[in-house]
């Protein structure tokens, strides 16, 4: 009768539920940047509204915070998380490539929350703005995501 052993090389999954990004070594780089995406996030809109360069007339606890929390907090981590995960996979052209289109998505996405009621901004705001300013935005969290994932 034969006998099977088991290979040193195998080991137990984690649950199929946990998203791959989280089973991965990399999950303390992907959760650091996530943080910090949030942080810069909120203080750029607390800047750029506190200057009154534009506002979000429909916000959670308006008598509180000025800022649209459910961005920063929810829509921005998960939009980092898709952005972290697609340049991870990419060649260096084609992240670069990648951040310009998603740059262009995200200030065209911008304008239709405008047309929606989710934000205004003010008259002298210009959407190459937006455009320069997610691209610089997306650049230094994939920077931050690299030196943390190197250390």
């Amino acid at each position: 009768m034969p006998i099977v052993k088991r290979s040193k090389k195998w080991s137990w999954r984690s649950s199929p539920k946990t998203p791959s990004f989280l089973r991965t070594k990399r999950a303390p780089a992907y959760i650091s940047t996530l943080f910090f995406a949030s942080w810069i996030g909120t203080y750029l809109d607390l800047y750029f509204v506190g200057n009154g360069w534009y506002h979000f007339p429909h916000r959670p606890f308006p008598a509180i915070f000025s800022i649209d929390l459910s961005f920063t907090l929810i829509g921005l981590p998960l939009f980092v998380t898709f952005f972290l995960y697609v340049m991870a996979r990419l060649r260096p052209w084609p992240r670069g490539l990648f951040l310009i289109t998603m740059s262009l998505f995200m200030t065209w996405i911008e304008k239709q929350a405008e047309t929606i009621g989710w934000f205004v901004h003010s008259s002298e705001w210009k959407h190459l703005y937006s455009f320069v300013g997610y691209s610089l935005f997306m650049a230094m969290v994939w920077r931050f995501y690299r030196w943390v994932n190197l250390h």
